[in-house]
């Protein structure tokens, strides 16, 4: 099983758009449960809200259902069980450093070497904007899911380079 953790900043906009989004694509896919997919966030200021309603209309258009999502702040277990952290933009990689010192050399050391943005699996790169801040969640849905196909493309070029 792959566990991967998507992370920003809250986890009510852009990391939950793109758990739910890459899970939809791997159940479409038929390959869901080869994945153990997340968010999390690295504040804790939205602890225990719910996905933003941006997001959450977004994904209701798409027939996918993030009832009984809320936001919760990465932790050391969450840094440990992941194979891929995914960081929406290089603001959530900084705030994730300074979180993983506070847990220690070992936490740091795996945050370093699990963590890449959404977007570098793409040609272009780049950071996803928060729609907090912009109020385009269109864009940021495109983004999420220009990045979450490509995500998928590398690991499933990687899982066949495996066998």
């Amino acid at each position: 099983m792959i566990n991967v953790c998507f992370v920003c900043h809250g986890n009510i906009c852009r990391s939950p758009m793109a758990e739910f989004v890459f899970r939809d694509l791997c159940e479409k896919k038929g390959t869901l449960s080869k994945f153990n997919v997340t968010s999390r966030a690295t504040s804790n200021e939205e602890e225990g809200n719910p996905v933003h309603y941006g997001t959450k209309r977004i994904l209701a258009r798409l027939g996918i259902d993030v009832s009984g999502k809320y936001a919760e702040r990465i932790s050391k277990d969450d840094i440990e069980k992941a194979d891929y952290i995914i960081i929406m933009d290089e603001y959530n990689r900084g705030n994730l450093y300074r979180l993983a010192d506070r847990y220690g050399e070992k936490y740091k050391n795996a945050v370093i070497e699990k963590t890449r943005t959404l977007l570098s699996f793409t040609k272009r790169g780049g950071n996803i904007a928060d729609p907090w801040y912009t109020g385009d969640f269109e864009k940021t849905y495109e983004d999420v899911k220009e990045g979450c196909e490509c995500f998928y493309d590398f690991l499933s070029a990687a899982e066949t380079n495996r066998n």
